[in-house]
Formats: C-alpha cells, structure tokens, sequence
C-alpha cells in the first residue's frame, strides 16, 4: 500500500447481488426488444465465492425475467468487460454477472 493511498472496503449484501443479477437481465431483455430465445451469463467467479449456495438464486432470478422459452447458459469469469449502461463505452468489471440476450426473430 503506497504511503496517503487509500482503500475501498466492500461488504456483500446478497439480495442486492442477485437483485443486480436480476436487473442486468431485465435490462437486456428489455434492450433486445422482442423475446428472448438465448441468455447469456457471465458471472465472476467472486460472486459465487461470496454467495455460495445462494448462487442458484441469480440464476432463477434471470430465468423469471427472460422466460421459460429461453436457453440459458453461462460461465464463470475472472472479470467482465461491458458497457456500464446501453450505449456506454465497454470497461472492465468484477464481481459482476454480465447478462447478454440474443433473438432470432
């Protein structure tokens, strides 16, 4: 740590990390603008270290959002790079679930 650095501690609050997993989904599902056939998660491997058996929750949680018709698939990371908000710029993230929606209609 470099002399007058400064640290961030964090502190997980695990219904605001699948309620996040849950809007990330609702956003890009909203995004694509008709149903979803495909959705892609991508899910650092951290989230899953701090919600343990929880994880299954963030899951379920997209499934609601992009309906019983979509696949879903995924993987774990070590980062994620995407856009903070539609149309933003891509940047690296951690301990985020990335969530893309694909359509072939």
């Amino acid at each position: 740590m470099p002399v007058r650095g400064y640290v961030r501690l964090m502190k997980a609050n695990f219904d605001r990390l699948i309620d996040g997993a849950v809007g990330a989904g609702r956003i890009s599902a909203e995004a694509l603008g008709t149903p979803v056939d495909l959705a892609l998660l991508i899910s650092c491997v951290g989230r899953r270290m701090v919600l343990q058996q929880r994880v299954e929750e963030e899951v379920e949680g997209v499934r609601e959002i992009v309906g019983p018709g979509a696949a879903i698939a995924g993987f774990y990371s070590y980062g994620e790079i995407s856009p903070f908000t539609p149309r933003a710029r891509c940047e690296l993230h951690n301990q985020t679930m990335t969530v893309t929606t694909f359509s072939e209609r």
